[in-house]
Parts: structure tokens; C-alpha cells; sequence
């Protein structure tokens, strides 16, 4: 037996059936798309989000807040950093590893919310002022 004998059973594939051939074919006259309207013509679109003219779901509910999408930064708390052995190196790779940051290959900003108490060597992109002073003060190096 060869893969070249072998063949699909009884029923497996089924001929599609042709719309718009005559009443007799059971997909005749208005080939399937229902009677009249946009839907029953060619070139018909439905926008994204259209709900047969019911107001939308996006236009329904209350819009709160602001949401900035420019986000130059992954953000880290230095309360976090409690976790790390004392005069360990705090980088990208270990951030990651420690799942403190999301990617690896993006910029990392350390923040001073929460309280370091382990002296540490800091090598990230940016930091703010009082998270180096914090750090600064518990004997800890930023590079």
C-alpha cells in the first residue's frame, strides 16, 4: 500500500452548492441573500461595529479617563526591588527574569513609589530624582 492508492471515503468532500442557477438548484432567485436591501446587493459593506442601526455598542456606553498610547518606558517601582539579593546588579535581563517588566528589549524607568531597604547597583535607561535619592541614600550605585 502506497501513499498514491490511498483515497478519501464516501461523503468526505462535498460539491459546494452554486447560488443564483434557477429555483430548481435550491439556491435560485435571490441566491441565499434573503429579499432586498444593501446585504442582497453587490459591493455591499458592513462598516466594523455596525449593528443594523441600533446605536452601537461603542457609542452606548460612558467614556472615562484618558489613555495614553505614546509610552516610551516599561515603569518599575522601587518597592519592588526588594526581592534582589543585597549589592546585586538590577538590568533589563534580571528585571525580566524576575517578571518585573514585559519585555526585555524596551527602555525601563525606575520610579521611587514604595521603600528600598537592600543596597543595590542600578543599570536601567532613566530614573526619576527621588527614586535616586532613596537608592543614594541606603548605599546603593546607579550606573
Amino acid at each position: 500500500m502506497g501513499l498514491d492508492s490511498l483515497k478519501r471515503p464516501e461523503g468526505a468532500v462535498k460539491k459546494r452548492k452554486r447560488a443564483g442557477r434557477g429555483v430548481g438548484s435550491g439556491k435560485g432567485r435571490t441566491a441565499g441573500k434573503g429579499t432586498k436591501g444593501g446585504q442582497a446587493r453587490k459591493g455591499y459593506k458592513k462598516k466594523p461595529g455596525f449593528e443594523g442601526g441600533q446605536m452601537p455598542y461603542a457609542r452606548r456606553i460612558p467614556k472615562r479617563g484618558f489613555s495614553s498610547t505614546n509610552l516610551d518606558y516599561q515603569i518599575v517601582n522601587i518597592g519592588s526591588l526588594n526581592q534582589f539579593e543585597p549589592n546585586s546588579i538590577v538590568n533589563q535581563e534580571t528585571l525580566y527574569k524576575l517578571r518585573l517588566i514585559r519585555k526585555k528589549n524596551q527602555e525601563v524607568k525606575l520610579l521611587a513609589n514604595g521603600e528600598i531597604n537592600i543596597p543595590l547597583i542600578i543599570k536601567v535607561n532613566a530614573l526619576s530624582e527621588r527614586a535616586k535619592e532613596k537608592i543614594l541614600a541606603i548605599g546603593g550605585k546607579i550606573t
